[in-house]
């Protein structure tokens, strides 16, 4: 879904491969693109946070690799 309103005065609904005038669209509709945006922004910031997370769990891991190798593992 994407809302092709950059530089033109009517924005253009793409939505599963067909265009639809966004200003034509009933109220009900246009509220359901808004909310399929905000759907869209909150996922690409939960997914940036899971990066974040991720590296800074990398991050703990190695500094615990670190420190560990000055202590003796126990007897397998």
């Amino acid at each position: 879904m994407t809302d092709s309103s950059s530089k033109n005065k009517d924005p253009i609904l793409t939505f599963e491969g067909k265009r639809y005038d966004l200003n034509n669209l009933p109220d009900e509709m246009k509220e359901l693109v808004r909310a399929m945006q905000v759907a869209d922004a909150q996922l690409r910031m939960h997914e940036d946070t899971l990066k974040v997370l991720a590296v800074g769990r990398q991050t703990l891991a190695r500094q615990l690799n670190e420190k560990l190798k000055s202590v003796s593992p126990m007897p397998s």
